[in-house]
């Protein structure tokens, strides 16, 4: 019988038998999570072989993507709750969106010292995927994205210089990467194929990670209702994106995101992007508060996609299939129009 251990004495996988428990769910605050899913050991185990698991366990060994002991958050939606001390009494320092890694520094009664891109902090054990179940999640997680090593990197619409620039996108800016192409790179910006140049790009693996509390205020002076419909529509980050879908937790395009976060408020949008850019109140990108729509355009300058400012310079959109609801720079791409539909 061959056995695997795996580093830091994780865990032992036996070939015929998976040494890994399902958690049952238990009782916590809800504050530190909507729902614990089922541990991923037991999914693992209906769609995979014994040998598969193994197999895939291997090369899921090996692998860091720049983590020592990574973790990966494992909630059914929503976010998990990262604290300043190792209790639901603590201070949120910030959020781990579902499925973003973090590198687990130490554990003690039920508890996970973690850091997460900027975040430092402690979230719940019982949410938490550790040891080579992290790995193995990790491993379906990765994404590959072209970073813009440039500001103002234009994107344009075909493979070539003489094509129309569809956007700008600052330096640091993700974008999907889809294939290399001779001196270009084929990228998805909001789920439309785009290219980029080769030379103003580097192609990186990345695993999503934790929110910042700053990142996620708006600024003072800001009326309640803009506070209290940004908090609503942050609840749903990480939510999947269905192509015109209007459920904020089942799936919903750009425009039905938008649409069903202020219908809650009493506000009635149509669904569609080009549509919601004529409702409201024109205003320039300088006068974006909390709750302004962001509207975004194709090459011939048709409005083809919308965002729900935060604050911050963010905004919170469902952007593809891929990435589904998330926060972005307000001039991840560049802006066209901003428009206010709260009357306050």
């Amino acid at each position: 019988m061959k056995i695997l251990k795996f580093k830091q004495g994780m865990a032992v996988v036996s070939a015929g038998i998976v040494f890994a428990l399902a958690m049952e769910p238990l009782q916590v605050s809800a504050a530190e999570s909507i729902m614990p899913t089922a541990g991923i050991a037991s999914m693992l185990e209906a769609r995979l072989s014994t040998e598969e698991y193994i197999e895939a366990a291997q090369q899921a060994q090996g692998a860091s993507w720049g983590y020592t002991n990574i973790g990966i958050a494992d909630v059914e939606s929503g976010n998990l709750n990262v604290r300043e001390i190792p209790s639901t009494d603590g201070k949120l320092v910030g959020k781990m969106p579902k499925n973003s890694a973090c590198e687990v520094l130490e554990t003690a009664d039920g508890w996970a010292h973690i850091i997460s891109g900027e975040v430092e902090g402690y979230v719940s054990l019982d949410y938490l995927l550790t040891g080579p179940d992290a790995k193995l999640k990790a491993a379906d997680l990765l994404r590959t994205v072209a970073v813009a090593n440039t500001d103002g990197l234009n994107v344009r619409d075909q493979a070539s210089t003489d094509s129309a620039i569809l956007t700008q996108v600052p330096q640091g800016e993700e974008l999907e990467y889809v294939e290399t192409l001779e001196g270009w790179i084929e990228v998805l910006i909001d789920g439309e194929t785009a290219y980029v140049s080769a030379d103003y790009v580097t192609i990186e693996e990345k695993l999503d990670t934790a929110i910042t509390m700053t990142e996620l205020l708006y600024g003072a002076g800001v009326s309640d209702v803009r506070v209290e419909l940004v908090e609503y529509a942050k609840q749903f980050l990480g939510n999947p994106y269905v192509w015109g879908g209007t459920s904020l937790t089942k799936g919903a395009d750009c425009s039905g995101f938008v649409l069903s976060v202020f219908k809650k408020y009493g506000i009635t949008l149509s669904h569609s992007s080009r549509a919601q850019a004529n409702e409201g109140t024109k205003i320039k990108i300088s006068e974006l508060q909390p709750g302004d729509l962001v509207f975004y355009a194709n090459s011939s300058g048709t409005i083809n996609h919308v965002a729900l400012y935060i604050g911050g310079g963010q905004v919170i959109h469902a952007s593809s299939p891929k990435t589904g609801i998330k926060i972005s720079k307000y001039n991840y791409r560049t802006p066209v129009k901003a428009v206010s539909v709260i009357d306050d």
